[in-house]
This record gives C-alpha cells, structure tokens and sequence, in this order.
C-alpha cells in the first residue's frame, strides 16, 4: 500500500517483534496516534514463533501478551541420556502468524511492505526507491548488526510445522530433546504440539559458527520426525533462525557511532544473553517507550539506551556461563554442561530464564561438579572487552 505524505507522530522502521509490540502498546495508551511500520518483508513479524515461560514475566505483561498467543501449556519437558524431567513451568507460545494479525488490526491501513530503507534519521525515512516519510519521532528496529566487537556463539534452528496423520500423543512441549546424536556443539531437538495432530519440531545447536545448512537440517528433522512415529500428510511451514550468544563485548563500542536516530530490540543489544531470545526485552521497552510523557527521539533514545546498559550490566554472569560453554568446554561438553544445569531446582530455572538468579542461584550453577576444567574455567571469569 502507499503510506500518506503528511507528517505522522511515529515511524516504526522495521516491523519485527519490538516495533510490532511498540505500537501495540502505544496504541493502547494513546489511540488516536498515528502510528506507521515501515517494513522490507511481506508481513509483520516474518517466519517465527517465540516462546516464552509464564514465570518469565508479571501478570499485567502476561495480560499484554495474551492476544498475541496461540497456545498455552501447563507443564514442559527436558530428555537428556542421563534422565527426563517434567517441569511444572507453564509455557506459552506466539506465532507471527498471529503478531501480524493484531498489529494489522491495530493499525489498520498505516503498514507498508517490500520496503527498504536506503537512509534513516530520527525524523525522516528515506526508501531505496525514492520515496521519503517524515514523523516527529523515527524508531530503528531492524535487527542487530553483528561487527568486531562482539565475540560470540550461537544458537541456530531450522524447523518443521507438520500436519500429522495421527495424534503425536504429547500434551506438553518437550523443549530440550538432547538424546539425539550430538553434531556441532550442543544439538537437541525442540517440540510444540499445537494441536494434536500439529506440531512444530525444530533441531537446534549452540555452536561456534553460524553456518545453517537448511537442506540438511531439514532431512535431520524428517529422521526425528519418522523416529519418533510421526508420519506427516503436509509440512505447513519452515522456519529457521540465528541467535547470537554472546561470550563478551564492550558496550560502549556497540553503541559508539549508532546515530542518533532511536534503535530497539536486537538493534538496542537488548536479548537474553545464554538463550539470544528477546521478547521479555522487547516487552519491557514497549511498556517503556509508552510510558513516556512525548514519544521524542531525545525521549525514546535515553530511555532504550539506559535500558540496555543496564541490562548489561546486570548480565554480566550470563555471559561468564557462554564463555564457559563456548571457550572452556569442548564442544562435545556442552552437553554435560546443559545435563548437569537440569537438574538444579526447578525455581532456579525459572528465575534463570526470567534473568532474575540471586547471588545463591549463581553460587549453585559454579559449584558442585561442573563438567570443565577449573582452571581454564579460571582464565575465562572476568569479561575482557
């Protein structure tokens, strides 16, 4: 469609997780704001689902959130060689499917598609085919871009959403299946069960490189698939994705030279560092910028940016466990790594996946008998830029 010339309130460059939730939650507060998406793909959201523990938020973000899940589960499971465990952690899951829907309805004809943006100011957007927007606030949400002052892992997926001929006979996700054969790094397979005879089923890896051969990750997940029984009369969707896990970084250089236009989500370094998953972030800034007395750039940037150097900050023993997974464990540890931190409390790993451990959670994950080598574990605990 083709956006109106005038001036708008917001320009929401990008219309992934963060923007869509900026303007949902912009336009609960404020509904006659004019709220536009500019964004490069066919949709809002592209190809995705996100997932997230119902622990790892409070009950009015939950309430936030509830429009945009589709399926809730009231329990989950870990298979690992040693053991299997059933946790009574609800889980919950949103596809883009749904995110494009609510937003869509949300701002109705104020999204256009296939656009790139060839130049972005906080106050004006430019597409690479001529075309110039103009707002009194421009937000940048377009994904993170990785350079040299990172050091990184990462997780990476590739999926299946299948139609199966008969129920799987799951009632709840099996998010970690490391029973598989371990191929770089850490390997395990994750399960939705949508429906009963709907499933997403997913190989992911925590490795050292960020290749994605999707051709043979595919045919990996089929070989589960066909493992485990489920015969598919159709695949309904693929997905596949790249998280960065960061090992350490200097956020002063990441946000050194970034403009002054207003970034969010992965743009803003703002994910969880061990999982690289970013909605409770994307959650946090939209409550945020819509608490704002005036959507500024001023306004939205000090807000985003004090945002993410606290969160840093407070991570910094998120990173310390990727570089022991990344740098001290051999790839073929990992697993032992992910084994052993299951069985911990079942608390502990809420407030694990929540970013909320305290300084006991903390003493628990490093004592015992952790499967690396204390000493190189040594060389690795302070973070160098």
């Amino acid at each position: 469609m083709t956006l109106s010339n005038r001036p708008a309130d917001l320009i929401l460059a990008g219309g992934g997780l963060s923007n869509a939730l900026i303007a949902l939650a912009l336009r609960q507060r404020w509904p006659d704001l004019d709220i536009r998406i500019i964004e490069a793909g066919q949709s809002i959201g592209g190809n995705k689902t996100w997932s997230f523990h119902t622990t790892d938020f409070a009950s009015a973000h939950f309430d936030f959130l509830a429009p945009l899940v589709v399926k809730s589960w009231a329990a989950q499971e870990v298979r690992f060689p040693r053991y299997t465990r059933k946790l009574g952690t609800g889980y919950n899951s949103i596809s883009s499917e749904r995110l494009h829907q609510v937003v869509t309805k949300a701002l109705g004809d104020n999204i256009i598609y296939g656009a790139r943006i060839a130049s972005i100011s906080p106050t004006d957007v430019t597409l690479e085919d001529g075309r110039s927007f103009e707002a009194k606030c421009v937000i940048d949400g377009r994904g993170v871009t990785l350079n040299n002052a990172w050091q990184l892992g990462y997780q990476k997926f590739f999926g299946l959403e299948v139609e199966l001929e008969a129920p799987c006979g799951l009632d709840h996700p099996i998010i970690m299946d490391a029973t598989v054969e371990q191929i770089d790094g850490y390997r395990f397979v994750y399960t939705l069960p949508f429906e009963a005879r709907r499933i997403l089923v997913e190989d992911t890896y925590y490795s050292s490189n960020s290749d994605l051969d999707v051709g043979v990750l595919e045919a990996r997940v089929k070989a589960y698939l066909a493992a485990k029984g489920w015969r598919y009369t159709r695949i309904l969707r693929r997905e596949s994705g790249v998280l960065p896990i960061v090992h350490t970084a200097d956020i002063n250089r990441l946000w050194a030279g970034t403009g002054d236009t207003p970034r969010v989500g992965l743009r803003a370094f703002m994910f969880q560092p061990t999982t690289g998953y970013s909605l409770p972030d994307a959650v946090k800034i939209a409550e945020l910028i819509a608490g704002l007395d005036d959507v500024t750039p001023q306004a939205v940037a000090d807000c985003v940016r004090k945002a993410s150097f606290a969160a840093w900050e407070d991570r910094s023993f998120f990173r310390l466990l990727n570089r022991l997974m990344f740098i001290v464990a051999e790839p073929y540890q990992r697993l032992a790594v992910m084994q052993r931190f299951y069985t911990l409390s079942e608390s502990l790993i809420r407030r694990f996946y929540a970013c909320d451990l305290t300084f006991y959670d903390k003493a628990r994950i490093l004592t015992g008998k952790p499967p690396v080598a204390f000493f190189k574990a040594f060389s690795v605990i302070k973070e160098k830029p």
